[in-house]
């Protein structure tokens, strides 16, 4: 152990979202890191009634979802791009050598299997799932099956008794429906109690913000739990070494509007 020397990391520079884990480059781990440091970090205060579950969900996605949202998978855009021109060499040369009974080589496009995790909550003797809280990914704020997939789940949850802690850190894409929202900011965290529906807790917060601390709702009669995303989030950045791997002379991906 000796021959070991402890490197010194350097914190985010931002005293909130750090904008370039956005980049579609970083984000599925980042995603991937998150969703397991806020289960560690929130279990501990919520035993020995409750214990933290992490779950995922599944579906399938067309090769235009994954290239649209900018999927980091060098094989998937290189041969789609390289099917692409043979596809285009062979249309031509079909129309000017092939004989009619001649067949053409095509490409089918391939649905890929996405999973995307979350957190719930449970009661430890029955179970039961008190709280679900989701970290949006880029394929829920974008048309596409991601969005319907994460909908449905959405529907299902609000119409439950589980209440919903949402979770979106992307500038890009499109809002999640929600009604009376007097301010449109860079990010945000909801807060739906199931005593409380139709109406919901929105903190929303710009880049230069604070991330604001917010209650993890339980069973009636139990204090919520405080949660506060910052210091996971720096937490994240700092043991996946980010501050190594990001160039903060680049514009940042999606671009900052102001």
């Amino acid at each position: 152990m000796d021959n070991y020397k402890k490197v010194k990391t350097l914190p985010s520079p931002f005293p909130g979202m750090n904008p370039y884990l956005e980049n579609p480059e970083l984000w599925s781990e980042v995603h991937s890191r998150l969703i397991v440091a806020i289960a560690d970090d929130i279990a501990p205060a919520l035993f020995p009634n409750y214990y933290v579950a992490i779950e995922k969900r599944i579906y399938l996605s067309t090769p235009e979802d994954n290239i649209l949202i900018g999927i980091p998978d060098v094989s998937l855009i290189s041969s789609g791009v390289k099917a692409s021109q043979d596809l285009a060499r062979s249309n031509t040369s079909t129309a000017t050598l092939s004989k009619p009974d001649e067949p053409q080589t095509v490409t089918i496009p391939l649905a890929e299997e996405v999973q995307e995790r979350y957190l719930e909550i449970r009661d430890s003797k029955t179970g039961m799932v008190v709280t679900t809280i989701e970290v949006l990914s880029p394929k829920n704020k974008r048309a596409g099956e991601g969005r319907e997939a994460y909908l449905r789940k959405r529907q299902q949850i609000l119409t439950s008794y589980t209440h919903l802690v949402e979770i979106d850190l992307l500038r890009g894409g499109k809002p999640l429906p929600m009604q009376g929202v007097t301010q449109l900011k860079d990010y945000r965290i909801l807060i739906s109690r199931r005593d409380l529906r139709p109406n919901a807790q929105l903190f929303a917060f710009n880049l230069p913000d604070n991330i604001p601390k917010v209650e993890l709702p339980l069973k009636p009669g139990d204090n919520c739990s405080i949660f506060e995303l910052k210091p996971i989030l720096d937490g994240v950045y700092e043991r996946a070494g980010f501050h190594l791997r990001i160039d903060y002379s680049k514009p940042t991906i999606p671009t900052l509007s102001r």
